[in-house]
């Protein structure tokens, strides 16, 4: 049996929950002037990275605590939930989803992330990666080929791109550096903002564990990391040691 297991079976078609329950049970939490900030917090103009995306204004532990109630939703419903035009209902889904893996059988988490793999172009936010992506993808993935970060990290969709990077946050925790490093150079010249901040982010965290291969990093890249990245990367170091860096780009 498999640590922290809880023996979620595999939800099927009679549950009791359903997307459009759940839908209308955050619809009745909506806030129009926090969604109204929200839309411009997450960049949803012309020509922006979340242009087009829709808001309800719902609070993240809202959307946690209905989530949590909803564990046995079948992955047809979840479905439907990832195809809403609003944000917090694709988010929701994802909550569901991460709470089902962690607490499923080894057959059923394969399914979950093969779910997941297969939905990743309505996995389209930040933070619905940021929430998600080492959950499953790490996860799963931990102690197997990783060969398909590797096809990801080079689609031509930011948020591919993002889960890619982000997945392996569970490997580094795990002391596993490689993957995490080895991305980060294909990434390099990655023309997105919200890239140059994650794989910053990763860095850092490597660097938390193990400064020496961050260090090592930087040695060898630090003329070709955008600045921000350089910054996310270097954030634990001491205001000298950033200067140092800094001032070789």
């Amino acid at each position: 049996m498999e640590k922290n297991q809880t023996l979620l079976k595999a939800p099927d078609k009679s549950t009791k929950e359903s997307a459009a329950k759940i839908i209308k049970e955050l619809k009745k939490n909506r806030d129009l002037e926090k969604a109204k900030f929200l839309q411009r917090f997450f960049k949803t103009g012309k020509g922006e990275y979340g242009e087009g995306d829709q808001f309800l204004g719902i609070v993240v532990p809202i959307q946690r605590k209905i989530a949590q109630k909803n564990l046995l939703l079948p992955l047809g419903e979840i479905e439907k939930l990832l195809t809403s035009p609003f944000h917090e209902i694709r988010l929701t889904a994802v909550f569901i989803l991460c709470y089902q893996y962690q607490k499923s059988l080894k057959e059923n988490k394969k399914k979950i992330f093969q779910f997941y793999l297969q939905h990743t172009e309505k996995i389209n936010g930040w933070d619905l990666v940021d929430a998600s992506s080492h959950k499953i993808v790490g996860d799963y993935l931990l102690e197997k080929d990783k060969k398909i970060l590797f096809s990801l990290v080079q689609s031509k969709s930011l948020w591919q791109r993002r889960i890619s990077i982000i997945a392996t946050f569970t490997f580094i925790r795990n002391n596993h550096f490689s993957t995490t490093i080895q991305l980060s150079k294909i990434l390099l010249q990655d023309k997105e903002d919200l890239m140059h901040k994650a794989v910053g982010w990763m860095l850092r965290e490597i660097g938390k564990r193990e400064e020496q291969i961050l260090i090592q990093f930087l040695e060898e890249n630090v003329t070709k990391m955008p600045r921000v990245m350089l910054r996310y990367a270097i954030e634990k170091f001491s205001k000298e040691e950033r200067k140092k860096w800094l001032s070789l780009k």
